[in-house]
């Protein structure tokens, strides 16, 4: 009897929430045809960039309107010679599920000296219509500019972006809105095999890796796009060189509605920083009084991947910042006067133990607002022998967004997430064209993860390829605003987010059981409005900059 009343009460739960539960698939990588492995260069002497890779991307290099991954390797370098080949690798997406690794022929392999990866961004800089990749690299970064035949040509030299040392993440943005990508480039430690220190136990000369707080902060980049194939070096000028940190992840966003893309940046054992757009090509630091710089004791924390979005729906960006295990990670609500609070949740108690580094806001399920998903691994992999309940190896974790709470529901969604990984970055995009999105994780020194969504594009959508003519190319800070059963809701474009990684450029736009899309409205950062009507729903559209029409694209695979 009892056996039967929990059968009833399940169902009638199942009924009162009315949809079937989206889990995600982990796809096997041999029958995809991804052989790709991370190789993160481990050895004895423990040198620091061995823990921090790796980075890859979902993006569309050949336009041919299915979504390319990008996955970045290490390389030789002052600590470490591969004994065989260490290169990157671009997998073409062949539309059926399967891809084929493309590199060599392209021209983006890498795998010379100095070039050991970390992450890239992918955005079309020159306005062609093309993807260009920017690498980040343990070394020297590399800029390739998408020729529009299949291969890239390294323009780095030409263009002035090579920012060499260390450098994690990378975020294309228009900071001064002129309609081109600027490029913001994160700066970690100053390092090098030479001048290494040796952390650990001296009796037994066992080596530990050093945490970043013994290494000296650096200066990050900011690059001016000129518009003709170069860029400005305005670290300086524009303020961002006057903070000096320890800079993991990196995400543009809007924070106080100005119109003007600001830039919060995770920093590792030091205050993290929000740089503040204030027009004229300045920026100012306002971490601490906006209460994102410390923790809520006031320590500095160990910042790695962020993002941005307003996840309780009340116009305003709120942030969020992954931090290693018991310095528990941050939610910030905006609250609406250049200041924070920190709100985690439930987010707390399930990270309390764990190390973050990709993560991303986005709508898993497709039903209008932003849920949350989690990379996490622990840097050290000697960790468990050192302390106890923490893994180097850990679990992902999804949260979704209810009503701007956020509830932990990993074990519902999918067996991969029941094991551990040493995840380091995470993109986020929809390689299979169904209108819900799929998750790329690069793990440290393993072979990646392609997790397939399944059951998100139940609910019905509208997809959007933007397409600028006024504003920059990648049309990052439009402002995205549609209406459907009466409901209305608005998204940023940001740019950036995660951990080594960009995104699929393409917008989804959830709409719940909605059996249309009552209304459209496209704010461009030119200041153009685009409002729309009698937009196809569960398929992808161009809209053009001031055009007013949406255009369905072929190659959607339908519902």
């Amino acid at each position: 009897m009892k056996l039967l009343s929990l059968v009833i009460i399940t169902i009638i739960s199942i009924a009162v929430s009315g949809q079937t539960r989206v889990t995600y698939e982990e796809v096997a990588l041999q029958a995809s045809g991804i052989s790709w492995v991370h190789d993160n260069g481990r050895s004895d002497t423990r040198h620091l960039p061995e823990t921090c890779g790796g980075g890859g991307l979902f993006f569309d290099y050949n336009n041919d309107g299915w979504i390319d991954i990008y996955f970045v390797n290490g390389g030789p370098s002052d600590f470490y010679l591969p004994k065989t080949p260490s290169k990157n690798a671009l997998y073409r997406n062949n539309g059926d599920g399967t891809f084929t690794d493309v590199a060599d022929k392209a021209g983006v392999a890498c795998g010379q000296m100095g070039q050991f990866g970390m992450g890239a961004a992918a955005a079309d800089f020159d306005g062609d219509g093309w993807q260009d990749l920017y690498v980040t690299n343990y070394g020297q970064n590399v800029l390739f500019r998408n020729k529009g035949d299949g291969t890239f040509a390294d323009v780095t030299e030409q263009a002035g972006v090579g920012a060499p040392n260390w450098t994690t993440c990378a975020t294309w943005f228009d900071y001064d809105n002129d309609g081109k990508l600027d490029l913001f480039a994160s700066s970690f430690v100053q390092y090098s095999a030479k001048g290494s220190i040796f952390c650990g136990d001296n009796r037994m000369g066992k080596r530990y890796y050093c945490i970043p707080r013994v290494f000296k902060p650096r200066p990050s980049f900011l690059f001016h796009n000129e518009g003709n194939g170069k860029f400005t070096d305005v670290s300086k000028s524009s303020g961002i060189a006057n903070s000096l940190g320890k800079s993991f992840g990196a995400v543009a966003t809007d924070i106080n509605n100005d119109g003007l893309m600001d830039l919060f940046v995770a920093n590792d054992t030091v205050a993290n920083f929000l740089f503040v757009n204030k027009g004229g090509g300045k920026f100012e630091e306002i971490g601490l009084p906006a209460g994102v710089a410390y923790s809520d004791s006031g320590s500095p924390r160990s910042g790695m991947g962020v993002d941005a979005a307003d996840f309780d729906g009340d116009g305003w960006q709120d942030l969020f910042v992954a931090n290693i295990d018991q310095e528990l990670f941050s939610l910030y609500r905006n609250e609406k006067d250049l200041t924070f609070s920190d709100q985690p949740g439930e987010i707390a108690q399930a990270t309390r133990l764990l190390s973050g580094w990709g993560l991303k806001f986005f709508d898993y399920d497709n039903d209008g607002d932003v849920d949350l998903f989690l990379a996490n691994g622990h840097p050290d992999d000697m960790v468990e022998t050192q302390v106890s309940k923490v893994k180097y190896a850990e679990p992902l974790l999804l949260f979704e967004n209810n009503n701007g709470k956020f509830k932990n529901i990993s074990a519902q969604s999918g067996d991969v997430f029941a094991k551990d990984f040493p995840a380091r970055g995470m993109s986020v995009g929809d390689y299979d064209n169904d209108g819900d999105l799929d998750l790329l994780v690069i793990n440290n020194g393993a072979a990646p993860l392609l997790l397939k969504n399944n059951g998100g594009n139940k609910n019905n959508w509208v997809g959007l390829q933007l397409v600028a003519t006024k504003s920059n190319p990648g049309a990052v800070g439009a402002i995205i605003t549609w209406t459907a059963n009466s409901v209305k809701r608005q998204r940023l474009k940001t740019s950036g987010g995660s951990f080594l990684a960009s995104h699929d450029p393409r917008e989804i736009l959830g709409l719940g059981p909605a059996s249309k899309l009552d209304s459209l409205e496209i704010k461009w950062p030119s200041g153009k409005v685009d409002k729309l009507t009698n937009v196809p729903i569960n398929s992808y559209v161009k809209i053009v900059e001031g055009e007013g029409t949406a255009k369905s694209v072929a190659g959607t695979a339908k519902k």
